[in-house]
């Protein structure tokens, strides 16, 4: 049996203020749900979510579909910054150990509890 998911509001927000921006751009652009979801290579019903706000989307669909809008991803349009992001994301990513463990108890820090 699946669990229910829960988002945070702050996730709910951000994914409702994405699907209005699509919305908006869509009609701005004068195209139906109908020719977007055709061009995204996505049905209607998915469509619909993405402009309603669903965090069920996968984040990959709704970034195209934006993408497909002109609507700009983390701040720009341009290909070659979100590039240098990446890059400067994997970088980021590669100073830090590959992986996490639990820390020991000798490793936790001091209980403040007197």
């Amino acid at each position: 049996m699946k669990r229910p998911r829960t988002h945070s509001p702050s996730s709910i927000a951000a994914v409702e203020i994405l699907g209005l921006e699509i919305a908006r751009a869509r009609r701005a652009r004068r195209q139906t749900l109908d020719d977007l979801a055709q061009r995204a290579g996505v049905s209607r019903p998915t469509l619909h979510s993405i402009e309603h706000g669903s965090p069920s989307v996968a984040i990959g669909t709704v970034f195209e579909v934006a993408t497909l809008l002109g609507i700009p991803l983390f701040g720009t349009g341009d290909r070659g910054e979100l590039s240098e992001l990446r890059n400067r994301g994997r970088d980021r990513l590669a100073l830090l150990p590959a992986r996490v463990r639990e820390p020991l108890e000798s490793d936790a820090a001091p209980d403040d509890d007197f």
